[in-house]
């Protein structure tokens, strides 16, 4: 099985020996393509480091600890009133002109010097996007007015964006393109699902479209409990779906989606990952196999190794993993 670990700056600086043996022993199969945007003068600071960072959309983060992304105190879009004047994608970052191509020859250099699965070195995330221009609590006020032109007019530029990025690695040689929004919380969907089908799900279906008619797969990562969207995202054409299927009902993920759309993990790192018995890890992929795997595929072995994490059952559960499919 193809196996992606996904490392946080933490996990970095705090296990560095761990990480070592993992990228002996079990190297990604995965890898992102980049390097060809242009850097936004409006970024300022370290998105992991603590303190205060500026994305290139001018959304300011607040991180209280390094290693991990901070939150948005201060939303730049506090009314929507004004939000044609103050919203300004980074189009200056794509590449675009005489610079297009050199950018498009550059990527697939990259594709052609390796024999991982490569994906596109971006992530559309409009429904992130929308929480960090507007702040969280505004955000889900704002959805509950689906036929606010206002919401829907910060959704459409939002999404005009991403898709004039993902339009980009489209042309490129890359096998798949990523997106990804954060839609559940700990045991149900944040907005209400006919919302969310109403307001985000054509998004999703322009970005599997767009993938579909270059010939390539899509990727996409969603948190929190998000099974009752499952179905909608294998009729919308996702490839790959990393969501945390620990949080949600295994049986039924798997009536839903088994046979028709890849499980990219996950292993739970909120009980599972941190737990001081390896063993637990071991369970949880035994468990995790019983439910998802598929002799004719349709599984990756991933996780995050972040924050909590304890290194001895990370191995664990790399190894239990190594051990079944030997």
């Amino acid at each position: 099985m193809p196996i992606t670990v996904w490392v946080l700056p933490y996990a970095a600086t705090h296990h560095p020996e761990s990480l070592k043996q993992i990228a002996h022993e079990f190297p990604d199969d995965t890898t992102s393509a980049g390097g060809v945007y242009t850097t936004s003068a409006r970024v300022k600071g370290d998105q992991y480091a603590q303190g205060s960072y500026t994305d290139e959309w001018g959304c300011v983060f607040e991180s209280i600890q390094s290693g991990a992304i901070g939150e948005i105190r201060n939303p730049i879009l506090e009314s929507l009133d004004d939000w044609q004047t103050r919203i300004q994608p980074p189009y200056e970052t794509l590449p675009a002109g005489l610079a297009l191509q050199t950018a498009v020859d550059k990527v697939n250099r990259q594709v052609a010097e390796t024999d991982k699965f490569v994906l596109s070195g971006c992530c559309a995330r409009p429904w992130e996007r929308y929480q960090f221009l507007r702040g969280s609590e505004n955000s889900f006020c704002d959805v509950m007015e689906a036929e606010d032109r206002r919401v829907r007019g910060v959704i459409k530029t939002i999404h005009d964006f991403y898709l004039k990025e993902l339009e980009f690695w489209a042309k490129t040689d890359v096998q798949a393109l990523m997106f990804m929004d954060d839609w559940g919380s700990q045991t149900q969907l944040l907005i209400p699902p006919p919302f969310w089908r109403e307001l985000f799900k054509p998004l999703y279906k322009d970005y599997c479209d767009l993938a579909k008619a270059a010939g390539k797969f899509t990727f996409m990562h969603s948190d929190g409990c998000i099974s009752a969207i499952y179905l909608d995202l294998v009729e919308i054409g996702v490839s790959a779906l990393n969501s945390q299927v620990f949080v949600m009902d295994r049986k039924e993920l798997a009536a839903i989606a088994k046979g028709r759309m890849t499980f990219w993990g996950e292993i739970d790192r909120q009980h599972v990952l941190p737990s001081a018995d390896p063993e637990v890890g071991r369970s949880a992929v035994r468990d995790y196999l019983r439910h998802f795997y598929d002799r004719k595929g349709g599984l990756f072995v991933q996780f995050e190794f972040g924050l909590g994490a304890n290194p001895a059952t990370v191995m664990a559960v790399l190894d239990e993993f190594r051990r079944h499919f030997n």
